[in-house]
């Protein structure tokens, strides 16, 4: 939600030239605001939610909110001092901050359809247009939504897909170990092992996995099959393929930490001419970079598929949803299936761009996050990865690799990921609600215009539901009979039932790819415990548990560990 508004306040504060337009522009809409809120406070029949202390006209608490500290962690302070709900003001708007998960079950039941809302802003006019995620509810939305849970994302789905992520793992895992092999002959790393950046090879991964289920290519690891190594590790660096592969996970990012970010504009609407802090000069670029590369997968599909049509057509046959390669085949094939050009007022090509762009950067980026956090827990925690591989020899042994079948019987596996979810859900906050209409939460007037935070970071360290919560304890999600402690989590799911443990949230607007993303993560790192071991103290080492900033939860700095073989190199 709010990165760094630093430099921005300064040039506000500090600029004579405009300084006495905004002050007049300022004084009279604060004016106004006030006057059409005290009007409203009147008919309201409920209190209103406590609302933090210090705020300034016009920019609210912008400079109790902004600095080099996470949001999620600010605002879990204030939630110690302020209580589960609390109300703070980002410049101009009004934003609920609810951080129990009684008040998020309130939000998330009764009120759902009331908070269902997306606020408008910079990042929907230049960045996240026609984006499911980022669309406020309606008509588009809805059937945006219906035709990516029904068609793109459902259970049945990821099943005729799941080849995909266990052969993008597998070519991760090759790459991995030719890695070591590598280092092995050039002896310049640590004895018996190499040092890998698993931030940048999570990234690839994650990134490479959704653009093979969504646009049927991959960018990374593609060599893994053949004798020679890939070529990043040889002397003829990044091929034309692998360069725009790389840029494409750079812009994923940044296309995060700017609709993280708070425009200048947004908290004070009075600025809309202004381009005060250039972020929107930032989104235009981003969106400009995402959007350079889609045309040419979706021209390149469409060609495909005249050509598949008339070989069917001449053969007599037809073709189905089920014969789609990926997402953007089967997108063409749902949202080309009329013969009106536009769908809820946009364009059919600006849909499936839009959606399938969402797919990329949502689905890579959380994935590889979950991923470093959960290897990063596991090495500063000896003890718990000592179990998690003797659990993988147990189940699976070591004369073969991991299969997806095998997940179902890794039970302390899917513990640790549940708990590296509890303990770093991948979007700390959440995406903002606003709501739509005028509700009641935990006893108190919420006004339609209202933005939302639920601070799931906050939620997920509630000492009332979790013991010694800052502690990383897979076992809290295991029954008693597999070695759990016995009811505090064993029952506890993350499909946004148990409002206590939302990692994917809840309501109408939870994350849709709750199954893909599963599936991915569990097998990505079931592969890489079984295949590899780590030297957390080669070269004294330290992992840095330092949380960035951004919408999702990056790690600050990269994941950097030294690994070895434990398995038969014909298993690589």
């Amino acid at each position: 939600m709010i990165l760094d508004l630093t430099m921005f306040i300064n040039k506000y504060l500090s600029s004579a030239r405009i300084a006495g337009l905004l002050a007049l522009l300022s004084f009279f809409y604060y004016l106004w605001i006030t006057v059409i809120r005290s009007s409203r406070n009147m008919k309201l029949s409920s209190v209103s939610p406590p609302e933090v202390a210090g705020a300034l006209p016009i920019l609210g608490h912008l400079l109790q909110l902004v600095g080099a500290r996470p949001l999620f962690k600010v605002l879990a302070e204030m939630s110690d001092n302020y209580g589960p709900i609390f109300m703070v003001r980002i410049g101009m708007h009004p934003t609920l901050v609810v951080s129990s998960w009684e008040m998020a079950k309130g939000c998330f039941t009764t009120n759902d359809r009331f908070l269902a809302g997306r606020p408008s802003g910079a990042s929907n006019k230049y960045l996240t247009f026609a984006m499911l995620a980022f669309t406020t509810y309606g008509p588009y939305w809805r059937e945006i939504r219906k035709i990516s849970t029904v068609h793109l994302l459902s259970h049945r789905r990821v099943e005729l897909f799941k080849h995909v992520p266990e052969l993008e793992i597998g070519n991760c895992m090759k790459h991995l170990h030719r890695r070591w092999m590598k280092s092995q002959n050039q002896n310049d790393t640590a004895t018996g092992s190499v040092k890998v950046d698993m931030s940048q090879v999570f990234g690839e991964l994650g990134l490479n996995v959704v653009l093979k289920l969504v646009a049927g290519k991959t960018i990374f690891f593609k060599n893994c099959n053949n004798h020679e190594y890939d070529s990043k590790d040889g002397d003829d660096g990044h091929n034309e393929e692998e360069e725009e592969g790389q840029k494409l996970h750079k812009t994923i990012i940044e296309f995060f930490e700017l609709i993280g970010a708070l425009v200048a504009s947004d908290a004070l609407p009075f600025l809309g001419w202004l381009d005060v802090d250039g972020k929107k000069k930032c989104m235009k670029r981003v969106a400009k970079d995402m959007d350079f590369i889609v045309p040419k997968w979706l021209e390149k599909h469409r060609h495909q598929r005249r050509r598949a049509a008339l070989s069917n057509s001449a053969a007599g046959g037809s073709s189905n949803h089920d014969d789609a390669k990926d997402f953007m085949d089967v997108l063409i094939s749902v949202l080309d299936g009329e013969n009106d050009d536009l769908f809820f007022g946009y364009s059919r090509d600006t849909v499936i761009k839009a959606t399938s762009l969402q797919m990329i950067a949502a689905a890579s980026d959380t994935t590889s996050l979950t991923l470093t956090w959960a290897l990063a827990l596991l090495i500063t925690n000896p003890t718990v990865l000592r179990k998690a591989q003797d659990e993988l020899d147990t189940r699976v042994g070591k004369e073969r690799n991991v299969k997806e079948h095998d997940i179902n019987d890794l039970v302390y596996l899917q513990a640790i990921v549940k708990e590296t979810l509890r303990m770093y859900p991948a979007a700390p906050l959440g995406a903002t609600h606003e709501a739509i209409m005028d509700c009641n939460i935990g006893g108190y007037e919420v006004r339609a215009g209202t933005h939302l935070l639920v601070n799931l970071w906050k939620l997920h360290r509630d000492p009332r539901v979790w013991s010694n919560p800052s502690e990383f304890k897979p076992e809290r999600f295991l029954p008693q009979l597999d070695g759990g402690s016995g009811g505090e989590a064993a029952d506890l799911d993350f499909r946004g039932q148990d409002f206590e443990y939302l990692p994917f949230g809840s309501g109408r607007r939870m994350c849709p790819g709750i199954d893909f993303a599963l599936q991915t993560v569990h097998m990505a790192l079931a592969r890489l415990l079984h295949a590899f071991d780590f030297d957390d103290d080669s070269a004294g080492l330290v992992i840095d548990m330092t949380e960035g900033s951004s919408i999702t939860l990056p790690k600050l700095t990269p994941l950097e560990v030294y690994l070895r073989p434990r398995l038969s190199a014909k298993l690589y």
